[in-house]
């Protein structure tokens, strides 16, 4: 199956009726039926046309006729129907928003009235209906200018309300991978979990007493609790690692544009490729065309370098890292030896009681292969080793939980699961089904070391507990996708990074924690970790900033956020990644959110529609392919356009060959006369002049420009690496921070 992008529709700002409706799906027969030979042949192939913002359909298609029609000058783009990932890192390994030290909201809640009004959409597995996170309790009727629906199809348990406004389904292009889909996937009901999660981080209204098996026990809420949300459902069980398909999230964009929602939380991607051949990327710049801020996830590949996913510049694209919370479980060992892992284990241990502990390797089954032992993977381990006895299993391939429901099965008492070096000092609370710990790289070492000294090892894990304001706090999870970008290496992502690392949401009752097969348990909240969680937080965040600056644009928007962030953690110290290493704007882009700074930033630097399309000029873009993505006259500039001006609230310079000037504009949004006086924090081995050095404003919303003068003064064995640097103007009162990235060539 292939998506045929034809750009956007000329009844584009106006009301389309039915009647234009058809007309279009009609063109596309027409269209594709010119080159397949017959109207008839087009209408069998075409299983989705795209009529309301975005113009183009997805049909089944052999190769060369796919290559034909993309030489057609009415097409912009032809693409297969890829499949993308979830961003979560629950069911695979590698490869509610909290009112704290880290992330301090209390002061944009009340100003923005907890975002009330605000519509949040969420493309993702749909939305478990009766979660308490998703009550009408309290909000009055529905806005106006919703026009979206409730299509619960063959689920008549299936309700929306004042809260839950809408919910739709779109499963033609996952049935175009799999064949013919039973009743159960005609509804938008969340059977995996991770899109309630994410619908109520964004936008869940208040819930008390909330709790995973009594840990983490509080008032649940979103980012924008009074938000009206929509649930947009395109990911189902996965097709060799794929869940959703470019087809169906194309149309799910074209319908929520329609809906009305003012946000868009996309939790999910694939690797990064060029814009006109990525559903997200087309559908988001229609979205922002009409005054939609569209968040989306930067993907778990990390900690490698050159791995962030959804990088078009009109995205706000998230990263993930810790909070200040932790769930704590210590593994004892025999020598008295104490290390600090996290778990939400039900299941306890004895009391004062010591095990037998072994590395998993021992317990190895005859046929095994060794680092299958290592992994806890299923049919590695033999019983009569493990039969009680502690496990030390290591991290990596498999789910973290299958590796405790192996050790289960084998017999063991308990498991103590470690770090591989990638990992680092990430570690993750997860509902295990035996008493669990999971503990950092380093301590890992540590414990196998003391398996290695004596014939006798024992060991203890305690029961976990909730922990808060811990430290240090927050920092990188190593699962978090890196930069630098790889489709405009001059633009810097990720944009940001947030809490994604053991998030407590609403989930579905459809399974268990787990997600898997053998755990017949089931709660109302789940603990679970990815950039999947981490992008809502920041979409919560929008609401909030829509109902505060309804006349902001989405890139005023991201400014504001992007240019108000830290980048160091709550002791005062810079951010580090998961290996305690000092981290980088590829990890956290700008730095960590903060909300109640963000809704004053002082400057914002603005982008409209035109500037993104001389960004695709400059990138080689063809006008042609531009107007059709725009439908709107469009002619390149005249002189050549520089990446490196693109007005983005921050600098990158990929290629510095000895001295480059670049240009931003700011407008001022905070008091109507201000001053402010540039300050830089050079990269080692680069110079780095701003001129002018103070910017005089004398009313809000007016703009002035100024130039960043960069010249290099590395060594030639530095030459070719990246160096990090910071510009910032303050007036006193407001910090507008911009991160500079720069590498000599």
């Amino acid at each position: 199956s292939y998506v045929v992008y034809l750009g956007a529709h000329s009844h584009n700002n106006l009301e389309a009726s039915l009647i234009d409706l058809d007309q279009v799906k009609d063109r596309h027969y027409e269209f594709l039926g010119s080159c397949l030979g017959s109207k008839d042949k087009a209408k069998d192939a075409i299983f989705y046309s795209y009529t309301r913002h975005i113009n183009g359909f997805a049909a089944i298609l052999e190769d060369e006729e796919a290559a034909h029609i993309a030489k057609h000058p009415r097409v912009v783009s032809v693409f297969l129907n890829r499949g993308r990932k979830l961003h979560t890192t629950r069911s695979w390994d590698f490869m509610g928003l909290e009112d704290n030290g880290i992330i301090s909201s209390s002061s944009i809640w009340k100003k923005a009235r907890f975002g009330e009004n605000t519509i949040i959409g969420n493309l993702d597995t749909g939305v478990w209906p009766e979660s308490k996170s998703f009550s009408d309790e309290g909000m009055g009727a529905v806005p106006s200018k919703w026009k979206g629906v409730c299509q619960n199809g063959v689920d008549a348990s299936f309700r929306c309300n004042r809260k839950l406004i809408g919910a739709r389904y779109f499963n033609k292009g996952y049935a175009s991978m799999v064949g013919p889909l039973n009743s159960t996937f005609e509804s938008p009901r969340d059977h995996e979990g991770h899109g309630s999660h994410t619908l109520s981080t964004a936008g869940g209204n208040f819930v008390s007493d909330a709790s995973v098996f009594g840990y983490g026990n509080g008032t649940a809420k979103g980012g924008s609790p009074n938000a009206r949300v929509a649930a947009y459902k395109v990911c189902f069980p996965p097709v060799n690692g794929n869940e959703c398909f470019d087809a169906d999230i194309l149309a799910a964009f074209d319908m929520a544009i329609h809906d009305g929602v003012d946000v868009l939380s996309v939790s999910l991607g694939g690797d990064a490729v060029p814009f006109f051949n990525d559903s997200v990327a087309i559908g988001s710049f229609h979205a922002v065309k009409h005054g939609i801020v569209v968040v989306c996830s930067a993907g778990n590949s990390g900690p490698i370098d050159a791995t962030v996913s959804n990088v078009a510049t009109w995205q706000i694209t998230v990263g993930a890292s810790t909070m200040d919370r932790q769930f704590p479980s210590y593994a004892v060992l025999g020598n008295n030896l104490r290390f600090k892992g996290e778990s939400l284990s039900v299941k306890a241990l004895p009391k004062n009681k010591l095990f037998p502990v072994i590395s998993s390797v021992e317990a190895k089954a005859a046929n095994a292969d060794a680092i299958d032992a290592q992994l806890c993977k299923a049919g590695s381990l033999d019983p009569k080793k493990a039969k009680g006895k502690i496990l030390v299993c290591l991290r990596g391939d498999n789910a973290r939980v299958d590796k405790g429901q192996e050790a289960a099965l084998a017999g063991a008492v308990g498991m103590i699961l470690s770090n591989n070096e990638a990992s680092g000092n990430e570690i993750i609370a997860d509902p295990h089904v035996l008493p669990a710990t999971h503990i950092t790289y380093a301590d890992g070492l540590a414990v196998y070391r003391y398996l290695n000294s004596t014939k006798t090892p024992v060991a203890y894990i305690t029961h976990p507990s909730t922990q808060l304001d811990t430290k240090p706090a927050p920092f990188m999870a190593a699962f978090s996708s890196k930069g630098p970008n790889t489709i405009t290496p001059e633009i810097l992502k990720p944009d940001i990074t947030a809490p994604g690392v053991s998030i407590i949401a609403a989930y579905t009752e459809s399974q268990g924690p787990t997600n898997e097969d053998f755990d017949t348990r089931r709660v109302q909240y789940n603990c679970v970790s990815g950039t999947s969680m981490s992008c809502p937080h920041v979409s919560g965040i929008v609401g909030l900033l829509k109902t505060l600056h309804p006349d902001w644009s989405p890139a005023a928007i991201r400014s504001a956020i992007m240019t108000t962030a830290r980048t160091r953690d709550n002791e005062a110290k810079p951010m580090t990644n998961a290996s305690h290493i000092k981290a980088t704007p590829f990890s956290y882009g700008a730095g960590h959110i903060q909300p109640n700074r963000a809704m004053d930033p002082g400057l914002v630097y603005d982008l409209d529609t035109t500037d993104h399309l001389n960004l695709l000029c400059a990138l080689g873009y063809t006008k042609s392919q531009i107007e059709k993505f725009s439908e709107t006259p469009y002619t390149c500039p005249s002189k050549n356009i520089s990446l490196l001006d693109f007005n983005y609230p921050s600098i990158t310079v990929p290629n510095l060959n000895e001295s480059v000037t670049v240009t931003r504009t700011v407008k001022n949004v905070g008091s109507p006369a201000a001053t402010y006086t540039s300050q830089v924090f050079k990269p080692a081995g680069v110079s780095v002049q701003v001129q002018p050095k103070s910017l005089k404003f004398k009313k809000i919303g007016e703009e002035k420009m100024f130039k960043v003068i960069l010249k290099s003064k590395m060594s030639r064995r530095a030459v070719g690496e990246y160096v990090f640097g910071q510009l910032k103007w303050s007036d006193g009162k407001h910090n507008v921070r911009s991160p500079i990235v720069v590498k000599t060539i």
